[in-house]
């Protein structure tokens, strides 16, 4: 799950960066920079859409946090918690692909920014909650650097987790194919590409093939 999700990461912020105007809906880090240097006067760039990206994605965030400390959702068989974050994340992309079905280019698309900012807030938020180790969904600078640091290359005891090498891959393959076919065909499709992974992650959680604490 968590590597679906950090191809769908690479899918969102490919169709946000290269189709919604510049701005990331995944990558605060990168979001905040880029707000930064609207506001210094870049041009090229909108202080308002990564302001909204924000937003969204702390909205989302929060949205996370209160599913998962629902106590009507932590009882029972299997983690209803994860069940509903998944839904509300799903439903979000859903929102974001009807809306960019409906409005076409714009140099202003909030409806689209919103809901996909928010969806990705829920998701980084879902899998902190998950929390297993090295397996990031939109935050590979960590990953990266204990990468080299562990390794023998910088004197370190090698590693020896596939997994450690996964997620990054994952987004890197995500952002490509999302690039892609935003460039090459139409920004409706990666987003339905994103839902579609969603979608199957929320199939997976309410059909109890997904454990999470």
């Amino acid at each position: 799950m968590l590597l679906a999700m950090a191809s769908l990461t690479g899918l969102v912020d490919a169709t946000s960066f290269l189709g919604l105007g510049r701005v990331f809906v995944a990558n605060m880090t990168g979001n905040v920079v880029l707000l930064a240097f609207a506001l210094a006067g870049a041009p090229g760039l909108s202080a308002d859409l990564s302001a909204l990206a924000l937003t969204g994605f702390l909205t989302g965030a929060v949205l996370a946090g209160r599913t998962g400390r629902a106590p009507g959702l932590r009882q029972g068989r299997g983690p209803r918690w994860l069940t509903v974050a998944l839904a509300l994340q799903t439903g979000l992309i859903i929102a974001a692909l009807a809306a960019a079905s409906v409005t076409g280019d714009t140099d202003r698309p909030y409806a689209i920014i919103v809901p996909l900012a928010g969806a990705m807030g829920l998701q980084h938020a879902t899998a902190r909650r998950v929390a297993v180790p090295e397996v990031p969904t939109n935050v590979l600078t960590t990953t990266l650097t204990g990468l080299v640091i562990d390794s023998r290359l910088a004197g370190g005891p090698g590693f020896h987790a596939p997994r450690r090498l996964a997620a990054p891959l994952a987004m890197f393959i995500g952002a490509l194919v999302g690039g892609a076919l935003l460039l090459h065909v139409d920004r409706i499709v990666p987003l339905a590409l994103a839902a579609a992974i969603a979608a199957g992650c929320l199939t997976a959680a309410a059909a109890g093939l997904l454990i999470a604490p």
